[in-house]
C-alpha cells in the first residue's frame, strides 16, 4: 500500500485519512512541527540541529530510530526547550490540534507534563491554562472550516522525579476545565508505578481516570504494578503483556497460546492497549519478537480479542500519523476497513469520556465508516 506525498493511502478505494479516529496516546511535546520548532527556537535564542525544517524532521527520525527509549527520550530536550513560554505552549498546543483534525481525528487525549515547562517562570496552573487556550484556539480553528474534534489533556507526572501527588492534585483541579485523565511517563525501567502510590490513592480517592505507561520498556511487573498500585483504566503501550502468552502450537492459519493470570485480566477486563507501532520499533519495546513491523504482536494481541487501539506515541519522533500508522498495519497484516473500525471502536469505549459522551462517538465512528 502505497501512502502519497499528503501522507494518505487508500484501502478498499477509500481514503484512510478522511475516515473518522480516535487518538489516546499523543505526547505534545512529541508532536511539534519542525517549523514551528525552528521559529520557537530563534526566538529564545536555543541552538538547534538542523537549519531548515525537513533537515530538522530527518534528525528527529534519526535520533529516534535507536532501539532504546533512554536514547529515544533524549530527543525531547530540544521540544520541550521551547515549550517554556506561555505563548510557545499556546502555539504548540494549537497546532497539535490543528493537525490531529487533518489526520482526521475528532477525539484526542494529549499528554504532557506541566513539570517540564516551568524554567521560563511559568506556574504549573499558568502551564496547564496555556495549552488549554491553545487547544480551544486549535478546536475554534477546526470548526470554522466546518469540521469538528474535541481533545482533552492527560495532565502527567515523570515518573523519575517526586512530585506525582502534585501533579494528581493539579490535574483533579482542573477536572471540567480541560483535564480528562492523569498519566506517568519517563523512563520505566527502574522507576515502577509503585513508587507514585500516594498519587495514585488520591486519584482513585477522587475517581479520577488515570492511564500508565507500562509493558514497553519493562515488562509484566511493570504492567501489574500499574493495574494494581496505578488503577489504571489503560495502558500506555501495553506491548509487552504478549510476554504473558505462550504459543503452543500453529496449524495452518490457527495459533493455539495459553494466557498467563496477567493477560487474562487485561484482555478479559477489556483494557485498553495504547499500541503505538512506529514507536514500538524505535524503542525496542518489541525486540523480544523481532525487529520489523510482522514481527510486532499487535496481530496476535488483536485475534486474540484484547482491546487493543492504535497511537502514534510522537508524531515528530516517529514522522508519523495515525493515517500511516493504520496504512502500515493495513499492508503488514491485510486489514480491512472494518479491522480499522474495529480499533477506532476500542479507543472510543476506552475514552476518558461520560457513558453518553463514548456512545456519540461510537456512533459517530459508525457513520463514517458506514459512508
Amino acid at each position: 500500500m502505497a501512502i502519497d506525498q499528503h501522507g494518505d493511502a487508500k484501502l478498499q478505494g477509500v481514503s484512510i485519512r478522511s475516515l473518522p479516529k480516535v487518538s489516546l496516546h499523543d505526547h505534545l511535546d512529541g508532536a511539534l512541527r519542525p517549523q514551528t520548532i525552528l521559529e520557537l527556537a530563534d526566538e529564545i535564542g536555543h541552538e538547534v540541529p538542523a537549519a531548515a525544517a525537513d533537515e530538522l524532521a530527518d534528525w528527529f527520525e534519526q535520533q529516534s530510530d535507536s532501539g532504546s527509549l533512554v536514547e529515544y527520550l533524549k530527543t525531547f530536550d530540544l521540544t520541550i526547550a521551547v515549550m517554556q513560554t506561555r505563548e510557545g505552549l499556546r502555539r504548540v498546543a494549537k497546532e497539535f490540534v490543528e493537525d490531529l483534525a487533518a489526520d482526521g481525528v475528532i477525539y484526542g487525549e494529549v499528554r504532557w507534563a506541566p513539570e517540564q515547562h516551568l524554567a521560563g517562570g511559568l506556574s504549573l496552573e499558568e502551564a496547564v491554562e496555556a495549552v488549554q487556550a491553545g487547544i480551544e484556539e486549535g478546536e475554534d480553528a477546526v470548526e470554522s472550516r466546518g469540521d469538528d474534534i474535541r481533545v482533552g489533556q492527560l495532565v502527567t507526572a515523570m515518573r523519575h522525579t517526586d512530585r506525582s501527588r502534585e501533579i494528581a492534585e493539579l490535574a483533579v483541579a482542573y477536572r471540567g476545565r480541560g483535564a480528562v485523565g492523569f498519566d506517568i511517563a519517563g523512563p520505566e525501567d527502574g522507576f515502577p508505578p509503585s513508587n507514585h502510590r500516594a498519587a495514585f490513592d488520591y486519584l482513585a480517592s477522587e475517581f479520577f481516570p488515570v492511564t500508565v505507561h507500562a509493558g514497553e520498556a519493562a515488562g509484566l511487573d511493570s504492567i501489574r504494578s500499574a493495574l494494581i498500585d496505578g488503577r489504571a483504566l489503560r495502558l500506555g503501550h501495553g506491548v509487552r503483556i504478549a510476554e504473558d502468552l505462550d504459543v503452543v502450537s500453529q496449524k495452518g492459519e490457527e495459533t493455539f497460546v495459553t494466557f498467563g493470570d496477567l493477560a487474562h485480566w487485561v484482555r478479559d477486563r477489556e483494557i485498553p492497549l495504547e499500541l503505538s507501532p512506529s514507536s514500538n520499533l524505535q524503542t525496542g519495546a518489541i525486540a523480544r519478537w523481532g525487529t520489523t513491523l510482522e514481527d510486532h504482536p499487535f496481530d496476535l494481541l488483536y485475534q486474540l480479542g484484547f482491546s487493543v487501539t492504535v497511537n502514534v506515541d510522537n508524531r515528530t519522533m516517529s514522522r508519523t500519523s495515525l493515517t500511516r500508522e493504520l496504512a502500515l498495519l493495513a499492508e503488514t497484516f491485510d486489514y480491512s476497513l472494518d479491522d480499522l473500525e474495529a480499533f477506532q471502536l476500542n479507543a472510543a469505549a476506552g475514552a476518558f469520556l461520560s457513558v453518553e459522551e463514548r456512545e456519540e462517538l461510537i456512533e459517530l465512528i459508525g457513520e463514517g465508516f458506514d459512508r
